[in-house]
């Protein structure tokens, strides 16, 4: 059986915060606010896994309201995501997700992220594919208020 997932996560850029996009600390002077680490693509990431999977989404598993969760790495979120999708029989056929921000330029921390969450899904390199964008100086993206993420992913049974 082959199920496909879609996800999409957004936090709001404040100072005092730093930037964590796919596992990877960004030199900015504005990070993601929220109860974890705020990392808006493996958060993305993580939704759609657990929607393909029929399993919610990370709301669910990682409430904002539970401390336990406070400051968590999203990366060791994800790494749970991939037990639950386990559990499930399921593995990883590909990850296509992509991050929109106006700044700052991604491009060449977009390998690193690849690799991160190759590593954490256990999967190859080949089967993510990570993307950035802008919105072109509009809306809150546009503003630098905020970076969102997407993401589709497909799996199947084993």
């Amino acid at each position: 059986m082959i199920r496909v997932g879609q996800g999409y996560d957004v936090h709001q850029l404040v100072s005092k915060r730093k930037l964590i996009l796919g596992g990877v600390l960004i030199d900015f002077h504005l990070g993601l606010k929220g109860h974890s680490d705020a990392d808006v693509l493996i958060h993305a990431i993580m939704d759609a896994l657990l929607g393909a999977s029929g399993m919610g989404d990370i709301g669910q598993h990682f409430p904002d309201t539970d401390p336990a969760f406070k400051n968590a790495k999203s990366r060791d979120l994800l790494k749970e995501v991939i037990g639950l999708v386990e559990s499930k029989k399921f593995k990883i056929i590909n990850i296509d997700a992509t991050i929109i921000c106006q700044s700052p330029r991604l491009s060449e921390f977009i390998p690193k992220m690849i690799e991160n969450i190759a590593v954490d899904c256990k999967c190859e390199e080949s089967q993510v594919n990570i993307k950035a964008t802008t919105t072109e100086m509009m809306g809150f993206i546009g503003r630098s208020e905020g970076i969102a993420a997407q993401c589709s992913c497909l799996i199947e049974s084993f």
